[in-house]
């Protein structure tokens, strides 16, 4: 059998809840979201810092393009979810996430930022999270949705699987059960794609699992 190498996104803490050199470790503001009806279960990376939010939700950050994705693909329309002032609604976020069976969390727990910013490139994860708790709590999911390449990375090297190519999946288990992880293009405005182009992956994506009809 392999022998299962040390994850090396992994930082140790103190008990006071500090890295080695002292830097501060964040955890996770938000619980996951999780609908009775999951059936995809997408995941990024980590929230940015609350002065960067337009909500207390998941994706709050109006330069990051995720909501207006969702409502191009599902209602034709990329300000949907942003009312008059340009804020996110978060409540009908929720209720569309929960209606369509979308759940939503990231793949750390706790993190340490290196620098004072919303990028991924500079996160190092403290504690990632238990996917299988959460799956536990899911029983019609078998798709994990990663929405950037730190989160794909996480998730590819805790289950040692190749990462897949973007906007495309691959099989493997989790305790025996069949899943799928799809690995998105980044719904952030740093990710050089038109915001048509990541729309129509993620479209896709969705017919595939069943969760979007294909017209």
């Amino acid at each position: 059998m392999k022998k299962k190498q040390p994850n090396k996104l992994i930082i140790p803490i103190d008990a006071e809840g500090m890295t080695a050199n002292g830097q501060p470790v964040e955890r996770h503001p938000f619980s996951p979201f999780i609908p009775a009806n999951a059936k995809v279960l997408m995941l990024g990376s980590f929230p940015p810092q609350p002065k960067r939010w337009d909500m207390p939700f998941y994706y709050p950050n109006r330069q990051n393009d995720f909501w207006r994705i969702m409502g191009l693909i599902f209602y034709h329309d990329k300000e949907h979810f942003i009312d008059a002032e340009g804020h996110f609604k978060q409540q009908d976020i929720m209720h569309f996430a929960n209606e369509r069976g979308i759940a939503l969390y990231d793949t750390a727990t706790a993190v340490r930022r290196l620098q004072d910013n919303a990028s991924d490139k500079f996160l190092e994860i403290v504690e990632p999270t238990n996917i299988e708790a959460l799956l536990e709590q899911m029983p019609h999911c078998h798709t994990l949705v990663t929405t950037g390449e730190k989160a794909t990375s996480v998730i590819c090297e805790r289950y040692e699987v190749n990462m897949p190519q973007v906007g495309s999946y691959l099989t493997f288990n989790i305790k025996e059960k069949s899943m799928r992880l799809y690995r998105m293009p980044s719904s952030s405005r740093a990710y050089p794609l038109a915001i048509s182009k990541k729309a129509e992956a993620y479209e896709m994506m969705f017919k595939e699992i069943g969760i979007l009809e294909h017209v």
